[in-house]
């Protein structure tokens, strides 16, 4: 898929966001379009085996997918309640799993919802090694201590204590 095209396809994801309380959100129609679905019966097919994967998956699919109406204006600036459906990132990832890989914007989802899993597992793993790094520091720091006030208790010869420092270090 050439680059350009992944890079628009990103930002017109992204656009598409919405914000309510803290909590992104994005809305079907909006990602039908997106995701190159021109007719929404397709697009509610996909939808509705996202929200078996969402079930389980064992996730309580109203957190993810919420029915929702909106108005659109039609022709003469006349306006009209249509359906349509909030989806969490979650959602829009396991509705991306579920379309149809053929379709270029598909595939981009597709790759777009592994890349962003692979980065946040990095993040935790970065995450998880800095508090280990912090936690051997305080271990290190109180064996130190420990050690030295055995030492001048005279509880270990001085042998005894710089062959210790030197073991935790």
């Amino acid at each position: 898929m050439d680059k350009l095209i992944i890079t628009k396809l990103q930002k017109t994801f992204e656009n598409y966001m919405h914000k309510t309380n803290g909590a992104e959100f994005w809305f079907a129609r909006d990602l039908q379009n997106i995701l190159g679905y021109t007719q929404w019966r397709n697009f509610l097919a996909t939808i509705d085996k996202s929200k078996e994967s969402c079930k389980n998956a064992a996730q309580i699919i109203t957190d993810h997918f919420v029915d929702v109406s909106k108005k659109v204006k039609i022709g003469s600036e006349a306006e009209r309640e249509i359906d349509d459906i909030m989806l969490t990132r979650y959602a829009c990832y396991l509705i991306a799993q579920n379309g149809d890989p053929r379709k270029d914007e598909i595939a981009f989802a597709q790759s777009y919802f592994a890349i962003q899993t692979r980065k946040q597992e990095l993040v935790e793993q970065r995450i998880a090694l800095q508090e280990r790094f912090v936690a051997r520091s305080k271990l290190v720091t109180s064996e130190t201590e420990l050690s030295k006030i055995i030492y001048e208790r005279g509880v270990i010869p001085k042998v005894a204590f710089e062959i210790s420092a030197v073991s935790i270090a």
